[in-house]
């Protein structure tokens, strides 16, 4: 086959096999890489949609100069190794020594905002994207806020993520993390801190019952907004339709802010990673379209003007999937936007990336004035 382009990094994880799937379904080759051949070679088999497509697995530790050797020649490397920013500084760093577009499917805020300050003008001085979070998190509320912004007037988001999806074992171990920390939120153009321990009562368009939600990490849409001078407010909050598992978790962050908060970071962070383990020590089964439903609900509003953008989907780490098989076709055929730290709807256009889910059936969406 073609030498492949593509270098999916931690392809044998949850995420990972999802990307796989999708690229091999747009007929794009691919390398499945991470830390351990065998079971690179074992996930890779039990995918059924890759019978017959173009890939091979590589086995490639997580350490800069063997990353480099292995992304030297290719266009796009697509990381789905976390938690981000215990982990995957490495991979950012041996993407842009060997010249390759990097994306990501983090939800980490602290990650996107390294990113941006450390590495954003080194990528854009070499003309490579910088992308982390094409992910559900936080690529979907970015479309329904750029929705929400064709509205003449709007300058404030108000974002609300309702999944009923498992999580991952790297996504729990992520979210963990990211909610034991300093979440901000976009307030008059500066970042604001989200009290610690508060959770929030939400109300989802078409739900009767109200929901308890979390800052989830401040979110990655205040992140995009920050020096956007469309926007001068943005918060983001998630709930689950699993109550007990948001009980779970209220109850890790009140752990953390009364006995882990003066600890040293890293220290902080194993005992995270312990949580998440306990939590989650198996890899959930494949989503199912009715039983894994997602909405994200955006309010704009401007001086005089208000809009509610709705997202019903299901799936969503198929969506995210999707979003990054297509983000990847775009690179490779020369349809990418912006180059630097730039977010999935401005390295590839929202409504492209809309289309993309909707078109599978993953999407629908509506606006109406508020």
């Amino acid at each position: 086959m073609n030498e492949p382009e593509v270098v999916i990094y931690g392809a044998s994880g949850y995420t990972g096999k999802l990307i796989a799937w999708h690229l091999a379904e747009l007929g794009i080759p691919f390398i499945a890489a991470g830390r351990s051949q065998k079971r690179l070679e074992e996930q890779m088999a039990e995918v059924p949609e890759l019978e017959g497509a173009r890939y091979e697995c590589v086995s490639c530790e997580l350490d800069r100069a063997k990353l480099v050797e292995l992304f030297s020649g290719k266009k796009v490397v697509y990381n789905v190794v976390g938690p981000f920013m215990q982990l995957s500084e490495p991979v950012v760093q041996a993407c842009l020594e060997a010249g390759a577009h990097y994306m990501d499917t983090t939800g980490e805020q602290d990650w996107m905002l390294m990113l941006k300050d450390r590495y954003g003008k080194r990528f854009a001085d070499k003309d490579l994207l910088l992308c982390p979070a094409n992910a559900w998190m936080w690529t979907a509320g970015d479309i329904a806020a750029e929705i929400a912004l064709e509205t003449p007037g709007i300058d404030s988001l108000d974002l609300v993520y309702l999944a009923d999806s498992y999580t991952s074992i790297a996504s729990t171990m992520s979210f963990l993390r990211m909610c034991c920390g300093d979440q901000y939120y976009l307030s008059n153009n500066q970042f604001e801190v989200w009290p610690y321990t508060e959770s929030y009562d939400v109300s989802i368009p078409g739900e009767h019952e109200i929901f308890s939600s979390l800052p989830w990490g401040g979110g990655g849409e205040p992140a995009w907004f920050l020096e956007d001078e469309r926007v001068q407010n943005c918060k983001v909050r998630v709930a689950f339709r699993n109550r007990e598992v948001m009980q779970w978790v209220v109850g890790r962050i009140h752990e953390w802010h009364d006995t882990l908060r003066d600890l040293p970071r890293e220290k902080q962070e194993e005992v995270m990673n312990d949580w998440g383990r306990g939590m989650v020590n198996v890899e959930p089964p494949r989503e199912i379209r009715e039983l894994n439903r997602s909405v994200l609900s955006c309010h704009g509003r401007g001086n005089t003007r208000g809009v509610s953008v709705v997202m019903r989907g299901n799936s969503p780490y198929i969506q995210a999937s999707v979003w990054a098989a297509d983000s990847v076709r775009r690179i490779l055929t020369g349809k990418l936007r912006a180059v630097g730290y730039a977010s999935p709807c401005s390295a590839f256009g929202y409504r492209e990336l809309l289309a993309a889910t909707a078109e599978r059936d993953y999407l629908t969406w509506e606006s109406r004035p508020l």
